[in-house]
């Protein structure tokens, strides 16, 4: 009796250290499974605590109709309003057709709010990952941030499906599938008995996913606000530029203009108002007219095409596309003969080459940059102008949102012309010049639909519409989406004809236009506030405005650190109505300033690129 108790016992015991040894060796699969699985710095997006969920499956050899997509991306970050454009090439829309076939998107959102959950099908996908590779896309949309397929997103690429976290704390977005996810429900229901602005019935977006998405955060550092900027500006024209190792006719032609420049006389053939907008219209108008009379610039013709002399003309880089074709064909400053130039340009398209080297659906800054040192050694073998000042006198145009990393050290001496113009990542006001994001929806009429409706005749307070990309459009839909009438904030809204026409609407007809930045800090929204003379609010630390040197911006834009978006209600009701209506008529005066022509004219967005150019340049030479 007593041994067949002891068996049993005995038993038990051998038992239960089987099952110890058994969990331990799963325990030790499961660690070893987790740092081994591609999303294990994710999980804490499980948590109770992160709600709003929402993943992405890919079924490869199967279909997806162009129609289902509502966003899609192209670059490393950033930032369309009608905004994200498609370019309109026809290779591009052959790679689009090429990425959409051979894979099916299964959408599965799950919204977890106060211990509830909800399930609801999405319609649309940003910055899309098959199974097979990581592709990039532009698509002429209302809201299309540029964003690449980073290296945190290749474990879409190996596994064929997404989810919500991007290295939690980061600062960076929280998706790998881009937030897009609040987007257009399918069936839409129309307002009845209403002609008024709305779009309510044309997209629906989620609040509680944004609100729930605690891993959008702000990058670390204090930002630097528009008057620090100015100071910093003022400061940099006494800094000296690096003594050339010969001086020239060129270089003293360029000191006798800061000369100049510097002591203007006052100029009193114009309005104070128009005056207003720009910091110092006399130095302006006399560094314009010395630039006309004294500028030359050698082109240099190296470099083969595509990412060479023949950039994109439509979409969301149409700026560099348009400046570099723009000087190309230009005869009052372009010279054949280098020993007679003040400026030398470099006729590359950052987009170009990013698309060209991503041949293999994948390529790395480090690509990018060997690629450009190549060609910098190929000009400076050939010619002696670039080791004469390392590079101080070359400029080169760039609006693809990794110019400013891809181009920091080949040409860390050289004036860039920069969209992303971060001052937190590099960016050099007085040195670097800041780029236009300019949408240009018809190569043949840049300046279609330009024009918006007067003061009075603007209901709305202030109006956004754009993909959650980054972390300040989620907060900003978060306060404001849906919580005042005259605060109109919404997501992104459809590509067809009708929600693009609203978009231009509500912009015409809005007060003021919410600039938020996306990825990165630049965005077309304001060019594009200009063109529908609605006054922007720049909503993006540390971004630089377009043609810093020249504009006085606070004369007509308004600049809200991020931290204040839960106040940006109070801060726009408590501007009085007389400076509103002042800001708006200088706005209009600037707009003049942000054209393209397809012949250039006098003080269009080719020239006062030049401008800021041949200026910067002027005050890096000592006196």
């Amino acid at each position: 009796m007593d041994s067949g108790l002891s068996f049993r016992r005995l038993h038990q015991v051998h038992i239960k250290r089987l099952l110890s040894v058994g969990g331990i060796f799963t325990a030790l699969l499961a660690v070893l499974h987790l740092f081994a699985y591609p999303y294990w710095n994710y999980l804490s997006v499980l948590s109770h605590e992160n709600v709003g969920l929402v993943s992405l499956t890919t079924y490869n050899n199967s279909k997806l109709a162009d129609s289902d997509i509502i966003n899609d991306h192209k670059n490393d970050r950033d930032a369309l309003s009608s905004d994200d454009v498609g370019q309109t090439t026809a290779a591009l829309e052959m790679e689009q057709r090429n990425l959409y076939q051979g894979s099916t998107f299964g959408i599965e959102g799950h919204v977890n709010s106060h211990r509830s959950a909800r399930t609801g099908e999405f319609r649309g996908i940003t910055n899309i990952t098959t199974g097979k590779e990581c592709r990039n896309l532009e698509v002429d949309s209302m809201e299309m941030e540029a964003s690449d397929c980073n290296p945190h997103d290749t474990a879409a690429k190996q596994t064929g499906s997404m989810s919500l976290g991007h290295k939690l704390g980061s600062g960076k977005s929280a998706l790998s599938v881009g937030i897009n996810s609040f987007l257009v429900h399918k069936n839409e229901s129309k307002s009845k008995g209403s002609d008024s602005l709305q779009v309510d019935s044309l997209f629906s977006t989620d609040i509680s996913v944004m609100a729930s998405i605690p891993a959008l955060r702000k990058r670390g550092g204090k930002a630097m606000s528009i008057t620090e900027m100015n100071s910093l500006l003022n400061n940099s024209v006494e800094k000296k530029s690096k003594r050339p190792r010969w001086s020239s006719l060129r270089d003293q032609e360029l000191k006798d203009a800061r000369f100049q420049i510097e002591n203007a006389s006052i100029q009193r053939n114009i309005s104070e108002v128009h005056a207003s907008v720009f910091r110092n219209y006399s130095m302006f108008i006399r560094s314009y007219e010395l630039m006309e009379k004294t500028l030359k610039v050698y082109v240099y013709r190296e470099g083969e095409k595509p990412i060479f002399h023949m950039p994109y003309m439509r979409g969301i880089y149409a700026s560099e596309g348009w400046f570099m074709k723009l000087m190309e064909r230009n005869k009052q400053f372009v010279v054949k003969e280098p020993r007679k130039a003040h400026l030398f340009y470099l006729p590359f398209s950052s987009v170009k080459l990013r698309n060209a080297l991503n041949v293999s659906g994948s390529v790395s800054q480090k690509d990018i940059e060997n690629h450009l040192k190549n060609y910098v050694d190929i000009i400076a073998s050939k010619y002696r102008l670039w080791n004469k000042r390392g590079g101080a006198d070359h400029f080169l145009v760039a609006c693809h949102d990794w110019a400013p990393r891809s181009t920091r050290n080949t040409f860390g001496n050289s004036i860039r012309v920069l969209c992303n113009s971060n001052i937190a990542r590099g960016f050099k006001i007085g040195k670097d010049v800041s780029l236009p994001v300019t949408y240009i929806r018809s190569a043949e009429n840049p300046l279609k639909d330009i024009g918006g409706n007067p003061s009075s005749n603007r209901p709305i307070l202030a109006f956004f519409a754009g993909g959650m990309h980054g972390y300040v459009r989620p907060r900003l839909l978060q306060y404001w989406h849906n919580k005042e009438p005259d605060m109109k904030i919404y997501g992104p809204m459809p590509r067809d004809p009708e929600g693009k026409a609203k978009y231009r609407e509500f912009m015409k007809s809005s007060k003021y236009c919410i600039c938020a930045k996306g990825y990165e800090v630049h965005t077309p929204r304001v060019v594009e506030s200009m063109y529908y003379e609605c006054v922007p609010v720049i909503l993006s630390d540390n971004y630089v405005p377009p043609l810093f040197e020249v504009f006085n911006w606070e004369s007509f834009a308004l600049f809200i650190l991020e931290d204040d978006i839960p106040n940006l209600r109070d801060i726009l009701m408590s501007i009085p109505q007389d400076r509103y209506m002042m800001m708006q008529h200088r706005l209009k005066i600037v707009q003049q300033y942000f054209l393209w022509h397809k012949v250039p004219q006098r003080y269009d967005l080719f020239h006062m690129i030049l401008h800021s150019v041949w200026y910067n340049r002027v005050f890096q030479l000592s006196r």
